[in-house]
């Protein structure tokens, strides 16, 4: 990897970070993992990028609008029911999870993101959401990264995490994430959520442009089905923990920063892809030297004879 190093811990690997990921029976009886709160400790900035669909979830809406303001403090997260098509009901039950994680943080609740995944039409069990989201606040740790990431899952069949190091200004500066998604997955995001985290310092506005960019080099290439959904989010916070100069374009490091979040970014989109619904095999087409005028239509007899060979259902990259 270079100048990145591999490390353990997924979204709490930065410091800073402490995550739970616990049972509130949402998913019905049983131990299911079904949700996941993800809390920096302090005010952290904040990027997004969203679903281009039509059709978006209440949490979708909801974020768009504090995300805008670059600031925030905790996301909370629920599975096994999108709280989409809930008409206005599903808008306040998303600002109700945003109200209750609050004030058991004791933080200002417009500084809480909400993403929900699952069950499109159903409305939230709100009386086990609230339940759910005093537990998890309970079970707050700097380990509990895998536990989050395991709480997001519905038709995954593993949990997806990532976490490398790098250096920022000769300072180890760590950038952290999480994802999910199996089924209806499409260009330009899918029934996926991932959210990053990184200790860093970096400028709000850097920082939107640090995630679009990666996302449309990683999420944004993944197609399952050809499925496009209306929950898809990912979210980014960098609390400023590692204490290094801010980060923009101009800083010298730069560079080195975004490489990293295009690291962790490509490894979880990569995830997806190999967890898709139905996939059998997992195969990397690397291109090298200029492409002749036929190029794609050589590519993709290639790739035709590649799933013909396989004989079952193939994820591609291209490298």
């Amino acid at each position: 990897m270079g100048k990145y190093i591999r490390i353990e811990g997924g979204l709490t690997a930065p410091e800073g970070f402490t995550a739970a990921g616990i049972h509130a029976g949402i998913k019905g009886k049983g131990s299911k993992l079904d949700m996941a709160l993800i809390v920096s400790a302090k005010d952290a900035a904040v990027a997004g990028t969203f679903t281009t669909n039509r059709i978006q979830g209440a949490h979708v809406k909801l974020c768009r609008q504090r995300v805008a303001a670059r600031k925030a403090r905790a996301i909370v997260v629920n599975s096994g029911c999108a709280n989409a098509c809930n008409g206005p009901k599903g808008l306040a039950d998303a600002e109700q999870m945003a109200a209750v994680t609050g004030k058991e943080l004791g933080v200002d609740c417009k500084m809480v993101l909400v993403c929900s995944t699952g069950t499109i039409g159903i409305p939230l069990p709100m009386d086990r959401i609230e339940a759910g989201i005093k537990i998890a606040a309970r079970a707050l740790s700097d380990t509990g990264g895998p536990l989050a990431a395991k709480a997001i899952m519905t038709t995954d069949t593993v949990d997806k995490q990532c976490a490398i190091e790098v250096k920022i200004d000769g300072k180890p500066v760590r950038i952290g994430g999480m994802a999910k998604g199996a089924g209806m997955i499409e260009p330009n995001m899918a029934t996926m959520l991932a959210f990053l985290t990184t200790d860093a310092v970096v400028e709000s506005r850097a920082l939107q442009k640090c995630l679009a960019a990666a996302v449309s080099r990683s999420f944004n290439r993944v197609t399952v089905d050809g499925d496009q959904s209306c929950n898809d989010t990912v979210l980014f916070m960098a609390n400023g923990v590692a204490g290094n100069r801010p980060l923009n374009e101009k800083h010298g490091d730069w560079q080195t920063f975004t490489g990293a979040v295009d690291e962790v970014a490509t490894d979880l989109a990569m995830k997806i892809a190999k967890d898709g619904e139905g996939a059998t095999k997992f195969v990397t087409v690397r291109v090298k030297g200029t492409f002749a005028p036929n190029a794609g239509v050589v590519l993709l007899a290639v790739l035709v004879k590649l799933r013909s060979a396989t004989r079952g259902t193939l994820n591609v990259t291209l490298a």
